[in-house]
């Protein structure tokens, strides 16, 4: 290891002893399910929004996004786009109301749990299937946060593939099964924080480097114009309406993330909600378009094209700054994994904990057994996903589109119509559900023609047209006189 990387390293052990310092208090907090799952439904306006956030962007902000970018220019700004509209319309129309609605079903802890209680499932069926869904989309996004640590680590160390991911998998699941909620939003907040930092940092650096806003798009026009318009491709051919819609409905895929909606049921109260929003939706807004940046700077300050685009942000770092201040940036990029990855790890524990073991294995378990069983259930679903992860050919954005989709059509209608359509009963949450998460895995395989459409509209829509009918179909109608 040479004297660069050793200051790197630095940076990255200075920043892992604040994180684990975190997980250690939040887990003398944690005495209870509720604790390990939502923190005690404690969080403030500040710590709600960035965790959220953080939590929703993942290592694909600072690796996914920027790759795509780099290869196809001001394209990425209209899946950019989709995702702001997004976050706005979830903090508008289902953060306050799911908080109420959350705790007047039951005080329900995970979205399984809620759906169950708020249709009054006495079957189980809508919790079994929720969790199923739950389960299997998780796996693979938390393989994308696992397999974003993995070229982090060989890019910046030299680690071979299969011990930077194992490296990535043991840091997160450290703080995450002994800290639970608390210590995944806290170091949220300021994971938050430095990714924002990181993102804005690169664009204002490089941009006087290549002679100003001028300077940057004569360049940009000298190398392959058409990166510089967003109705075209980087090869000049016309974007089209399949693609332009399918970049932006992955707003839709906001409605049903369960990581992102607990945050919503863990605010301290809906009064929270609007200033959380604000702070929520600058946030995306700046690094969503810092990122988009970053890739496209990388064009014309890389001579030799990069062989993998999704490192550009770790290269153009490397290139700009001091290593003391490179590995400030770099553990964005470990800040950007871990504040995902311990979300999602989070959610699958407690939909196991709470919606399958406690359900179907140990109705009379005590609360010191289920914070025992989650722990747990995180080791065992990051060891899966770890599986998932070592094959170095998968590409972080590929996995996270995949399970988005799946979450936003299986339970984006099903959230959205619970809070809002008194119609809605449990037979259409059900069929909504599974339409939904069904048709995503049905759909994806299908290349070419109107399968190009990303799968989660068909989903959504499917998904939607089904509660629609089935609760219509199966409505109790009031006897005749």
């Amino acid at each position: 290891m040479n004297a660069d990387q050793l200051l790197v390293g630095l940076s990255f052990f200075c920043y892992l002893l604040a994180v684990l310092g975190i997980g250690i208090v939040a887990w003398r907090r944690t005495r209870s399910l509720s604790d390990f799952v939502l923190g005690g439904r404690s969080l403030g306006s500040w710590v709600a929004a960035l965790s959220a956030s953080a939590s929703d962007m993942s290592g694909w902000l600072l690796l996914g996004l920027p790759g795509y970018a780099y290869v196809a220019g001001l394209e990425s700004f209209w899946l950019a786009l989709g995702l702001l509209i997004g976050t706005w319309l979830n903090w508008r129309l289902v953060a306050a109301r799911l908080r109420t609605a959350s705790e007047a079903a039951g005080n329900a802890l995970t979205l399984p749990e809620y759906l169950s209680n708020r249709f009054e499932d006495s079957s189980g069926l809508i919790r079994v299937s929720s969790s199923f869904f739950v389960l299997l989309f998780f796996l693979f996004y938390t393989s994308s946060g696992l397999v974003a640590g993995g070229k982090l680590f060989e890019s910046v160390f030299g680690l071979p593939y299969v011990w930077a991911v194992a490296s990535g998998a043991a840091i997160i699941i450290l703080y995450t099964a002994f800290g639970g909620f608390l210590a995944v939003s806290w170091t949220d907040l300021f994971q938050g924080l430095l990714m924002l930092l990181a993102l804005v940092a690169i664009p204002l650096y490089a941009l006087p480097e290549l002679g100003g806003i001028d300077g940057f798009v004569s360049t940009m026009g000298g190398i392959n114009g058409e990166l510089l318009d967003p109705l075209s491709d980087s090869k000049g051919g016309p974007l089209g309406l399949i693609a332009i819609v399918s970049l932006m409905a992955w707003g839709l895929g906001y409605f049903g993330q369960p990581h992102i909606l607990a945050r919503f049921k863990a605010i301290k109260e809906s009064g929270f909600v609007p200033r959380a929003e604000r702070i929520a939706v600058s946030w995306v807004f700046i690094s969503l378009t810092a990122a988009c940046l970053v890739g496209m700077m990388g064009v014309p300050l890389f001579e030799v094209p990069l062989e993998d685009a999704e490192t550009v942000f770790i290269r153009l770092v490397e290139l700009l700054f001091h290593p003391l201040v490179a590995g400030i940036c770099l553990a964005a990029i470990l800040a950007a994994i871990m504040s995902t990855a311990d979300s999602q790890l989070l959610v699958s524990s407690s939909t196991f904990t709470a919606d399958l073991y406690r359900l179907l294995l140990r109705k009379q378990a005590s609360e010191a057994e289920l914070v025992i069983v989650g722990r747990l259930a995180v080791l065992s679903i990051a060891l899966v996903a770890l599986l998932l992860a070592l094959d170095r050919e998968s590409k972080v954005l590929d996995l996270v589109s995949y399970a988005w989709a799946g979450f936003g059509a299986a339970f984006g209608p099903a959230v959205l119509l619970s809070l809002y359509w008194k119609g809605m009963n449990r037979w259409g949450a059900l069929a909504g559900i599974v339409s939904g998460g069904l048709t995503v895995v049905i759909w994806k395989p299908l290349q070419g023609g109107l399968f190009d459409l990303y799968e989660i509209i068909p989903g959504f829509l499917i998904s939607l047209l089904m509660i629609l009918l089935v609760s219509r179909l199966t409505a109790t109608r009031p006897p005749s006189s």
